[in-house]
């Protein structure tokens, strides 16, 4: 499994060091059926997936986030001066005003400029006017996670059987209904039911463990030979993303190896577009297969679907990461199998269908019930691929201030997951130009890119080393490079 490492809300020339010694890495280029393919950069996702460190490879609880008080402790602010107000330029929109008026961000940008300690908006231009989100949204969905399911949560995935076949006294002396002598029903195969919970991330390397603790199971209960199903209904409605077949997502499916990815990012990393299978679950099963016989185990036929027997026992089970690191791992490298495996887990939390439509309802009411904005969002989906999606710029920056409250410590891989402006993630080879530098290694983002549609929502240490929040959303672009340094310069306004 991945391990994230830690880059903590700093602002200091050590982080600019580390910025430079990485150096700039260009972009991903071209685009296909909607999707940037700057979503391809995943450099961040080995040893670098993430805003904190949950050390060692044990799945224990993840250590406590920092809170928003050390945050800025350490970008040398007072606590003290929390109350105080931002030390802005007197003519914010002066500033500000020009540079969202370019014509790269077309028509009509918005944009939202929020003092995190205060909540004070400092700068707003159609900040309530809900517009299309691209992947920004998963700011949205990061926080409906965390609220809902906490950020201890895991995810399971499970191996079941309704065969109490060998379970001890079960074959003992008249144990066996079957009088002809020739012992045919101890001699058939136990059957077996692989079970999805909905984790994104799972890998083979967590197959492989399932495997060995599922055929040291079977073991003990003197069985050799096994018949393997599948049950993914935990989710239910369209499995296909409204976008259709694309390589920026698998089929939402409750289980899955590698995100149903065909070529060789499955094996040691996750995040940008890929070949994906159209089959998923039967995929995975069929490793999980192949993992059993590498292991002893006979199987008489191939994985089949089937839904788990009422009352199964439960053979092995393996978790995902905490919802802490998933949602860090979801922000930095703009993981779309992930985001809307985390709205269905929120759905699921809810009681609700995990369903697209299941998941809108509950990820809306879950930040409704935090008092937030929610006015005119239409959330039809946890990852932005959806072209209906609606946000305000008011909603993305109250967002990331909830996510930096102190008494939210829970929010807090909202704000450690968002990419470092030039180092990680999908900006990494961002804020390279002359008129953007100075933002590199001081501003934390997420990126949102469709075709027309630019967006860029996260953090900035401003003037008098105070905590701004930021988000700005542009429709009907020309063009997404020009589109991009046109939000990188704007951003980089901000710093200090």
């Amino acid at each position: 499994m991945l391990e994230p490492k830690v880059w903590q809300l700093t602002a200091g020339s050590a982080v600019l060091g580390l910025v430079f010694a990485a150096g700039a890495v260009a972009m991903a280029g071209p685009w296909d059926s909607g999707q940037r393919k700057a979503e391809r950069d995943w450099a961040a996702a080995q040893g670098r997936t993430g805003g904190a460190h949950h050390p060692g490879g044990h799945p224990g609880k993840p250590a406590p986030a920092p809170s928003a008080a050390g945050v800025l402790d350490e970008l040398a602010a007072p606590v003290g001066s929390l109350s105080v107000p931002a030390d802005l330029p007197a003519d914010l929109r002066g500033t500000l005003g020009p540079l969202l008026g370019s014509p790269d961000l077309g028509p009509a940008p918005a944009a939202s400029v929020v003092d995190v300690a205060t909540g004070e908006q400092l700068f707003g231009e159609r900040a309530d006017r809900p517009m299309t989100p691209a992947s920004t949204i998963k700011i949205a969905t990061a926080v409906a996670a965390l609220s809902a399911l906490g950020p201890d949560h895991r995810i399971p995935t499970t191996v079941v059987t309704g065969d109490d076949k060998g379970k001890g006294d079960d074959k003992g002396e008249g144990g066996n209904e079957n009088e002809s002598g020739d012992d045919k029903g101890d001699d058939d195969p136990t059957e077996i039911t692989l079970v999805g919970g909905g984790d994104a991330t799972l890998d083979r390397k967590g197959l492989r463990a399932l495997a060995e603790d599922t055929t040291r199971a079977l073991r003990d209960r003197g069985v050799h030979e096994v018949t393997v199903r599948f049950d993914v209904s935990l989710y239910s409605g369209p499995r296909e993303h409204p976008i259709g077949p694309n390589d920026n997502i698998a089929p939402v499916t409750a289980l899955m190896t590698g995100q149903g990815r065909l070529d060789d990012s499955a094996r040691d990393a996750f995040g940008g577009p890929a070949p994906r299978s159209g089959d998923p679950a039967g995929d995975a099963a069929d490793v999980f297969a192949e993992l059993l016989r590498e292991r002893g185990l006979k199987t008489s036929k191939p994985p089949v679907a089937g839904k788990a027997p009422k009352d199964a026992d439960r053979l092995a089970v393996t978790y995902s990461r905490p919802v802490s690191a998933l949602v860090e791992r979801m922000l930095t490298n703009s993981d779309n199998d992930i985001a809307e495996s985390l709205v269905r887990q929120t759905a699921i939390k809810a009681g609700r269908p995990a369903s697209f439509a299941g998941a809108q309802q509950a990820v809306q009411a879950e930040l409704k019930e935090q008092k937030l904005p929610v006015g005119g969002a239409l959330l039809r989906d946890g990852s932005g691929l959806n072209r209906h999606d609606r946000i305000t710029t008011g909603l993305l920056t109250a967002l990331l201030a909830r996510a930096a409250d102190p008494d939210r410590p829970e929010l807090r891989p909202v704000l450690t997951g968002l990419p470092v402006a030039g180092f990680s993630g999908t900006l990494q080879g961002r804020y390279a130009d002359a008129d953007a530098i100075t933002g590199s290694g001081l501003i934390r983002a997420k990126t949102g890119t469709l075709t027309g549609v630019n967006s860029l929502a996260g953090t900035v240490v401003g003037p008098g080393g105070r905590l701004l929040a930021f988000a700005f959303l542009a429709e009907k672009a020309p063009a997404p490079d020009t589109a991009q340094r046109a939000l990188d310069h704007l951003s980089a306004e901000l710093v200090s």
